[in-house]
């Protein structure tokens, strides 16, 4: 999937990555294009931070100047009546645009995406694109997950990220298109609701909108637009039986997706607009102390998943996306948690498209105001509206760990914006649970989040082991020093997650800097204690689910269970067994590598390659675009698996841009 919003999907679009004139204004001095000498070239969408854009410059900076000029083909150029209108994945933190010298937009938020209508600035087929980027690498009080405000990461923070980092692309639209869509199943009642706005509705109009399951029509459904609002409930024939049924639900171990098509027409009948998309029949929610997807009782096994790779950081093609997915599903996992970053839409098309269930998380501020307020608020209402349709979101994240809220037990405006996050996202999306503060110091929450990072497996069953156990801990343990539950909440009655734990590292001491919360020195030890801590896990019951942390090595975290460059470091069947669990083997006889039923296998077919259920037998080192593999013989001098350093044997850097590659190695 390489188009850039895959649930909104057109003919008409062109992606502008690749090589834009840049210029790093480190004191923000220069405030027009006209003023800039652009000095060098970036590789867009990778941040100059990363070695992937070509400049790999990790200092400060205010402010980075981008420009682009590109023409115009016949196919993109917009005619009578039509749009051209410019779409930005993200830029770090403020975006000024201007198209052809004239000032278009400015957006804030570092993680959101944002559009702007470039038709009326465009004079023929040459058009030109200026940005300006501007983010205070030391402001504690905007959005900015794990990135570091020290010049060089420490502990848990990674390298800064800034400018543009993802998708610049052009889109083609006619005068009446569809603007927007959102989906919403309902299990119990076997219907899909579809939402959509209509920009400039047509005297007249008309919407079709086509499901289809496989090659099977489901709806065929055509209405009159009476506004720019368009509101429609689809009840599918519903099979009733619980074995018919799984067929047509969405769930890690089946995910099946339905396909839709929604037509604009004028009165005349003439097509106007066409877009495609994808829905599923999934319904989540909690009843009582138990998490439920479909209806059903559902265990969570998690892992989380920090989103960086070395050479790119936060940015990753749609293979490298993809892999990930396969990866984590390949190591026994149906869940993970993205912590702190909104991921790629693609990343979340492959979470739909292979199954794995997705907390969907907000990149945290670090320190409190009226800023923290305004731009948490505002970019997190922007990412709900953005990921709202994907079936693979289970559960919203706004805050964690007390990040931007640090004195949550001393100050009443802290606790009035946790509370506020989690009713604004109910507010937003009453279909999925909500968790208040994951980790510590929750107010509410509509499911319980505990950090524990004991490594004495007798520890965390006293803590987990029973109900009394779980009640006790919330009400007295402080896992980390801090109170689990507060201001009158207590969780009582509520699903209980071990939302992070773990975090054993690989490593010897003459590796150099990292660390974890415990260290093996081999793959052999590091197998044995997380089979341990599995074992333990799997046998507190009250638990709803767990997030292992963590799925890759980053920076000087070395708790991965995957090296940075995605290399397992211990045998992935005998990681999955472990994570899946002793109960596992009543099921397993019918699943695949990745978790997947025969049933759904079978009817995926040809386009769900076999070679993808063997992923991680191989080591796989995923490259961005612009490196090229050449061969190397295997042999004494080969550096040990999956710790390719810049330059190593097998890797050639050349000129940036070109299609991304990957190179296989045995695990050893």
């Amino acid at each position: 999937m390489e188009y850039p919003r895959p649930q909104l999907r057109r003919a008409a679009w062109r992606s502008l990555d690749g090589p834009w004139q840049a210029m790093l204004d480190d004191d923000a001095r220069l405030v027009d294009p006209s003023e800039v000498p652009f000095d060098r070239t970036i590789v867009v969408p990778y941040p100059p931070e990363a070695r992937a854009s070509g400049v790999h410059d990790t200092g400060y900076r205010r402010r980075v100047w981008y420009r682009r000029a590109i023409q115009l083909d016949p196919a993109m150029a917009p005619g009578t009546g039509e749009r051209l209108v410019l779409h930005f994945g993200a830029v770090n933190y403020r975006a000024r645009v201007w198209v052809n010298g004239r000032f278009a937009i400015e957006h804030r938020g570092g993680h959101s995406p944002f559009s702007v209508d470039v038709t009326r600035f465009l004079d023929g087929s040459a058009v030109e694109i200026a940005v300006q980027a501007d983010d205070d690498p030391q402001d504690m009080h905007k959005p900015r997950g794990k990135m570091d405000w020290e010049r060089d990461p420490h502990k848990i923070w990674y390298p800064r990220t800034s400018g543009i980092w993802r998708t610049v692309w052009i889109e083609k639209l006619p005068r009446a298109h569809v603007a927007q869509l959102r989906w919403t199943a309902d299990v119990a009642a076997w219907q899909i609701r579809l939402d959509a706005d209509i920009a400039h509705v047509p005297e007249g109009g008309m919407a079709n909108v086509t499901l289809k399951l496989g090659e099977r029509v489901l709806v065929n459904d055509r209405c009159l637009l009476t506004g720019p609002r368009l509101s429609r409930i689809f009840q599918l024939p519903d099979p009733g039986i619980d074995d018919a049924r799984a067929l047509w639900l969405w769930s890690p171990e089946s995910p099946q997706l339905i396909d839709a098509e929604i037509e604009i027409r004028s009165a005349d009948g003439a097509l106007v607009d066409e877009v495609r998309s994808y829905t599923a029949l999934r319904t989540v929610g909690v009843q009582g102390d138990r998490f439920m997807l479909n209806s059903r009782p559902y265990y969570l096994r998690m892992v989380l998943d920090q989103g960086y790779w070395p050479d790119s950081l936060m940015v990753a093609s749609s293979e490298q996306l993809r892999h990930d997915v396969l990866l984590i599903k390949r190591l026994g996992f149906n869940g993970v948690r993205k912590h702190q970053k909104s991921e790629d839409p693609r990343w979340l098309y492959w979470c739909d498209v292979l199954g794995l269930c997705v907390w969907g998380e907000m990149p945290s501020a670090y320190g409190f105001s009226s800023q923290t307020v305004h731009g948490v608020l505002e970019e997190w209402k922007e990412l709900v509206e953005r990921d709202i349709s994907h079936p693979c979101i289970v559960a919203w994240v706004p805050t964690n760990e007390s990040w931007g809220v640090p004195e949550l037990m001393n100050d009443r405006r802290q606790v009035d914006f946790v509370r506020a996050l989690y009713y604004t996202t109910r507010a937003l999306d009453g279909t999925r649970p909500v968790i208040g503060n994951d980790g510590w110091e929750s107010p509410c929450g509509d499911v319980v989040c505990v950090h524990d990072y004991a490594q004495d497996t007798q520890v965390l069953l006293e803590r987990y082991g029973n109900r009394e156990a779980v009640d006790h801990t919330l009400a007295h343990v402080q896992p980390d020093g801090r109170r689990i539950v507060i201001d009158g909440f207590t969780g009582a009655g509520k699903p209980v997650f071990l939302s992070e734990f773990g975090g054993i590292a690989m490593m010897q001491v003459e590796d150099g800097p990292g660390w974890g919360y415990s260290v093996a020195r081999d793959g052999k030890e590091l197998l044995a204690r997380y089979q341990e801590l599995m074992a333990a896990i799997h046998r507190c019951r009250p638990l709803s689910g767990f997030c292992y942390t963590q799925l890759t090595d980053t920076f000087l975290e070395k708790n991965g269970l995957l090296t940075e460059y995605r290399v397992p470091k211990a045998p992935v069947d005998a990681l999955a067994a472990a994570t899946r669990g002793p109960d596992a083997g009543r099921h397993d006889w019918h699943l695949d590598p990745l978790g997947h039923t025969q049933r759904w296998r079978a009817r995926r077919g040809t386009d769900f390659p076999l070679e993808w259920t063997r992923v991680g037998e191989t080591a796989e080192v995923l490259t961005y675009p612009g490196e090229r593999h050449v061969p190397q013989q295997d042999g004494p001098d080969e550096h040990p698996p999956g710790n390719p350093p810049a330059g190593a044997p097998g890797i050639e850097r050349r000129g940036r841009g070109g299609s991304g590659v990957r190179g296989r190695r045995k695990v050893a």
